[in-house]
This record gives structure tokens, C-alpha cells and sequence, in this order.
């Protein structure tokens, strides 16, 4: 698979900026009404990192990152630090926090999402040991399982028909590097500048 289970450091990231974008068809028609549709479920992030960068240091260790990765071949894990959580960003993760689905007593696979109003966004890539899962208002500490890699919580008994299973994490956003070239630039023996890198949110 073209992922690498590994994590940008996060001070590598300072001063990155992004967000997210959505893919939106604008047909005008003769009368000047406007059909609108899209071709996306959700929305795409993108971000640009390295232009807060002044040490040496760090610059090696993206430069390290970025070859690991050999540019844009391989995915990784990011952590965008004005979305990473199952609540709002000031608050900390609890099991009540997103409905990932309704026991019918047969579905035992519940994968993970996170609500933005009437939309969804699939959560493959949650932190590990910080995943808390509810099942009918009732927090559940044993008997579920929970696959890191993609993001899927397992029961071992199937929950009953009707109930809500909710659940809280932190979480990170599988991205790759959005171009084949790394440029920086020499200001002192001890600092320089690099050039923005971009980097794009992967499905996978």
C-alpha cells in the first residue's frame, strides 16, 4: 500500500496554514438561474507547510521526511491542529461525542466519523489509545476492538437493535506531499528559508 504508518513531527508543521476545499459544478443557464451539484461526499483538506521554518535543523529533518516519502509516492499521517478531535478543539475527546451507527444485531463494524452539520467525513486515521466508544449513552471498556489503520471499531457480540453507538478520538489526516520538489534557501550558517511545501488529504 502507498502509506506510510508514520506522523509529520509536529513541530515541522508551525506556521502551516490550510483548510478545507470543496468541488462545486456551476451551470449557468439561459434564463441566468444557476444549477449547482458536486461530484464530492466531502470535502478535501490541503495545507501548506515549512514557510514558518528557520532552522537549519528542522529543514533537514523535512528534507529526511520528504525523501522517506520519496515526494509524492507515499502517504502520511498529519495532524491539523484546528481539526483533529471528535469535539471542538478546547475540549477533550469523549464517548458521546459522534454517532457512528445504529445495532441492528447483526452488524458487529462500526467505522468511525466525524458530523459537520449535515455532512460526514470518514475517520481513517485515529491516534491510537485515545478512542472511547458508547453504546446506548453507556461507556464500553472491553469486548470492541478498534483497527488504527483504518479506522473501523469491531464488537465481539453485536450491539442490540436500535441502540446508538457513539464514540470520542483525536485523529490525524492522511495526506502525501503535493510536488516532487523541496527548494530552501541559505540566510546564515545557522538559519535559512524554504519554500512552502503543499500537501493534500489522500482517501484512503
Amino acid at each position: 500500500m502507498s502509506f506510510h504508518e508514520v506522523a509529520l513531527p509536529a513541530r515541522l508543521a508551525f506556521g502551516s496554514t490550510g483548510g478545507v476545499e470543496r468541488r462545486t459544478e456551476v451551470v449557468t443557464l439561459a434564463s441566468g438561474h444557476e444549477r449547482r451539484s458536486t461530484p464530492w461526499a466531502s470535502g478535501r483538506r490541503r495545507y501548506l507547510i515549512g514557510s514558518g521554518l528557520r532552522s537549519l535543523d528542522d529543514m533537514a529533518a523535512l528534507t529526511a521526511f520528504f525523501e522517506a516519502r520519496q515526494g509524492r509516492l507515499y502517504g502520511f499521517r498529519f495532524r491539523d491542529f484546528a481539526d483533529f478531535k471528535s469535539c471542538a478543539p478546547g475540549s477533550e475527546p469523549g464517548p458521546g461525542d459522534q454517532s457512528i451507527g445504529i445495532g441492528d444485531g447483526v452488524t458487529t463494524q462500526f467505522p468511525l466519523v466525524k458530523a459537520y452539520g449535515g455532512t460526514t467525513r470518514r475517520i481513517a486515521k485515529p491516534v491510537e489509545g485515545t478512542v472511547r466508544v458508547a453504546v446506548d449513552g453507556v461507556e464500553v471498556l472491553e469486548g470492541w476492538s478498534l483497527a488504527v489503520t483504518t479506522g473501523e471499531v469491531t464488537f465481539e457480540t453485536a450491539p442490540g437493535e436500535g441502540v446508538e453507538i457513539t464514540a470520542g478520538f483525536r485523529f490525524d489526516t492522511p495526506v502525501r506531499f503535493d510536488a516532487d520538489r523541496l527548494e530552501i534557501t541559505l540566510e546564515t550558517f545557522g538559519s535559512g528559508r524554504m519554500v512552502a511545501m503543499p500537501l493534500i488529504e489522500i482517501r484512503v
